[in-house]
């Protein structure tokens, strides 16, 4: 398993929270146990480990001064909590959001589950309507021979 943070070393140091009925898990690597100050397990809170994963120092002091215009939710109290007060503070922390997610998970974006079969023929789609927007652009400024070979690429995709 690989390291949380650097995500290139082995994860020697596993941390496990319980917060409510919520279930956080952290896996590190010695270096980066050593850099977040994890040598004594009872002297950190991990859920600021967690929300420092990714997030530069100077990003860090501004997004503590971001509120919530709806509920007034601070970026100090969805640290501490790890929870947002409205559904206007996905909007408003969705940069620190993101950044959280990509750290814990493989991405932000939720794909569900799907039979393989069902997920190569979206892979397949996606690549099709990327392709035609391409395709589109190319004829746009009038790059021919581009928006062929992108033509000739749909085509191909599409008989598969």
């Amino acid at each position: 398993m690989l390291c949380t943070v650097c995500k290139k070393k082995e994860a020697t140091v596993h941390l496990t929270q319980i917060v409510g009925d919520k279930l956080i898990k952290v896996d590190l690597c010695e270096e980066c146990a050593k850099e977040k100050g994890i040598d004594d397990p009872t002297g950190f809170a991990l859920a600021e480990v967690l929300m420092g994963l990714g997030v530069s120092e100077e990003a860090g002091q501004t997004a503590s001064q971001t509120r919530c215009p709806q509920c007034g939710c601070s970026h100090a109290d969805f640290k501490k909590t790890g929870r947002l007060g409205c559904p206007k503070c996905y909007e408003v922390f969705a940069e620190e959001l993101a950044e959280v997610l990509k750290s814990m998970h493989r991405g932000a974006r939720h794909v569900g589950k799907a039979p393989r079969k069902k997920q190569r023929a979206r892979s397949v789609e996606e690549r099709i309507e990327l392709l035609q927007r391409k395709l589109e652009q190319a004829v746009a400024v009038e790059e021919y021979e581009e928006a062929a070979r992108l033509r000739d690429e749909i085509r191909t995709l599409k008989k598969e």
